[in-house]
Order: C-alpha cells, then sequence, then structure tokens
C-alpha cells in the first residue's frame, strides 16, 4: 500500500468532533511496513493526539524503531507541516535526510525532510556529556 493510500485511509478514522480537522499520518518503516495514525482530540484540550504521533506510536508497538519516510495529509488549503512536538518526535526516530511529504486533499503536495522542519533539533549528542 503506498503511503498516500494508507494516509487518506486513516485519516477518515480521525476522532475530530472540536475542530473538524481531519489528519492522516503514515510512516514507512526501515523494515518496510508502513504504520498509519490519525488525530484523535479530546474535550481536555491539549490532552489530544497528532497524526504524526499515532504512527510513531503504532510503529514502536510493532517493533519497528526507524523511519524511512512520512507523508501527512490534511483537508486545507496549503500542505499541512507537523507541530512542533512532532517535528521533534520524528527527528526522535528518522534521519535529517528522510523524506516527508505533506499533501492536501485536493492532490497538493509538498515535499521536505526531517531537516528541514526542524534544524537544530534535540537529539542525544546534546546529552553526550551526561
Amino acid at each position: 500500500m503506498s503511503l498516500l493510500t494508507a494516509a487518506m485511509t486513516v485519516r477518515e478514522n480521525a476522532y475530530v468532533p472540536y475542530s473538524r480537522f481531519k489528519v492522516g499520518a503514515a510512516i514507512r518503516a526501515t523494515s518496510g511496513k508502513v504504520h498509519v495514525g490519525c488525530n484523535v482530540e479530546n474535550a481536555a484540550y491539549p490532552e489530544g493526539t497528532c497524526a504524526e504521533a499515532g504512527a510513531i506510536a503504532a510503529m514502536i508497538a510493532a517493533g519497528d524503531t526507524r523511519i524511512a519516510e512520512v507523508l501527512v495529509i490534511a483537508d486545507c488549503p496549503a500542505p499541512v507541516p507537523p507541530c512542533g512536538g512532532c517535528r521533534q518526535k520524528l527527528a526522535e526516530f528518522g534521519a535529517g535526510d528522510v523524506k516527508v511529504t505533506l499533501c492536501t486533499t485536493d492532490g497538493q503536495a509538498l515535499t521536505t525532510t526531517i531537516a528541514d522542519l526542524l534544524p537544530g533539533a534535540f537529539t542525544t549528542a546534546h546529552m553526550d556529556s551526561v
């Protein structure tokens, strides 16, 4: 299954009774397996979870630990970028050169990388002296 198809499919399962803003994410792990996530809102903001975080959690639960590629899709006027927290989460499990494709439901796409999304990411190298 393509990342686009996987993200579009899981996006429909998003639980968004407050914002009505459905987001789907698909991650291809270095194993080749595809893991998906959708955003899940909660009446007690900010206790919801983002689609990217859900896909990462599914990846880890399935036994994969490294990201090879990411795709995120939402119904919006321009390709939707991950929030700051999700950018850091992507950087935890993917190299800086990992391709991230940001899509809209009407066919727009922007391709970038984890490093371009989060320059100067906090990494374990910052804790080397500890």
